[in-house]
């Protein structure tokens, strides 16, 4: 059954001018020529059987269907009771979000979907675990400006929109999205002003929400402000878009991103099944454009926490010239925990893939500590012992070797 949704428009509508796109009529001729993945195909014949392939590869019209409803997420799968309780919470305390096509990569006969576990509310989420909050980084206590968070001395983080086309459950930044907070709207000035009166910053990360919901006529006009502020050398986007709505690739953003190279865009990839036809064409496309890639991954308990699950993804990844950049630990947001894995096991995950797939494809395996501490790398134990002749370390297989860590002197 096709359904054309009426509820949550108005998040589209309520952001601030020129922010995202006025979604009110489609293009007779599609934006972006994909080739469907089977999954997807087999969902549209399904569900949407009368939507034209033009339509359905509009990245607007992929935006105005968003499922945002039980009522309209029951069209399509069985909620398990976990599911429905938080679906259908009086207090409607778990927003949720997902772009048709996102949804059609979920298994609705699986409850156990990785894909379904990270976009779908479980009343799980309303449980506040010891530790966790609403802002576990601390970001807000390291804001100068509003969208600007500077922890790092020679970075800055730029808030540009809260808004996403799709609600991940485990998301950081959960206060900023789905209506919880004001939309970002009158910031922008103040933080380009901050940004260009230190001097100190070179790098700037654009996120959100996410970046690439925004116009392209405002994303030009963002890109081209901070390029006019000289001693920024670093210009990064953090997005989820190639994934959850690969259709907003186009050439006309493409024509905007290859304006302001050199360019570094990190992809928030979570499982292997997101990498569809769709999504690869979208990352060949910002490839072939000189763009930058890499990856960053939250480990999450049940969806990704194997080896098996991770080399797949990783090297997927590498296929499209993505490189993986991070693997996350999953930070403390209230209502974590059954997303959670131990550390322990995010060691156990990177010891195997150390020595048995490509240096490339092995990320760093970081938790950005709660508080605002930053990033700390965690490693496995690869050193056994050392003394003032040299050290002992322990290789992929479990191996000891000695290397010679001193110099000789001469008189």
């Amino acid at each position: 059954m096709e359904h054309t949704s009426t509820q949550r428009i108005s998040s589209l509508e309520d952001e601030p001018p020129l922010l995202h796109p006025v979604v009110e009529e489609f293009p007779s001729t599609p934006i972006v020529k994909l080739r469907a993945s089977g999954t997807s195909a087999l969902f549209r014949k399904k569900f949407f059987a009368t939507t034209k392939t033009e339509q359905w590869n509009n990245w607007h019209w992929q935006l105005f269907h968003r499922i945002t409803t039980a009522e309209q997420l029951y069209r399509y799968l069985t909620p398990t009771e976990e599911e429905k309780l938080a679906l259908e919470h009086p207090l409607k305390q778990f927003p949720f979000s997902i772009t048709p096509y996102y949804l059609s990569l979920i298994n609705c006969d699986d409850p156990c979907d990785p894909i379904r576990k990270s976009v779908i509310p479980r009343v799980d989420e309303g449980i506040v675990g010891p530790g966790e909050a609403i802002d576990p980084l601390a970001e807000d206590k390291t804001t100068p400006v509003p969208g600007i968070v500077h922890r790092y001395p020679d970075r800055a983080l730029f808030l540009v929109t809260s808004f996403c086309s799709v609600y991940c459950r485990y998301c950081t930044r959960s206060r900023l999205v789905g209506g919880h907070l004001e939309n970002y709207d009158g910031h922008w000035s103040d933080a380009f002003e901050y940004l260009a009166n230190h001097q100190e910053i070179r790098d700037v990360i654009i996120s959100g929400g996410d970046p690439l919901t925004l116009s392209d006529e405002r994303l030009a006009y963002l890109l081209g402000r901070l390029k006019e502020i000289k001693h920024i050398q670093i210009v990064r986007i953090g997005t989820k878009v190639p994934f959850v709505l690969p259709q907003r690739i186009t050439p006309a953003l493409i024509k905007v991103l290859k304006k302001y190279r050199p360019l570094f865009i990190n992809i928030h990839a979570t499982h292997p099944t997101e990498m569809t036809a769709e999504a690869k064409m979208a990352c060949n496309r910002l490839a072939d454009a000189g763009i930058v890639l890499g990856s960053q991954t939250v480990l999450l308990k049940g969806v990704n926490d194997s080896v098996a699950t991770m080399t797949e993804l990783f090297h997927s990844l590498l296929q499209v010239r993505v490189r993986p950049y991070y693997l996350f630990q999953c930070d403390s947001i209230v209502g974590s925990a059954h997303f959670r894995t131990t550390i322990e096991k995010g060691k156990e995950i990177m010891d195997g893939l150390r020595g048995h797939t490509s240096g490339l494809a092995i990320p760093y395996y970081v938790v950005d500590t709660p508080g605002g501490g930053g990033k700390v790398p965690v490693l496995p134990d690869y050193e056994v012992s050392h003394d003032n002749l040299g050290y002992c370390l322990r290789n992929y297989e479990g191996k000891e070797f000695t290397y010679p860590d001193y110099v000789e002197t001469t008189v």
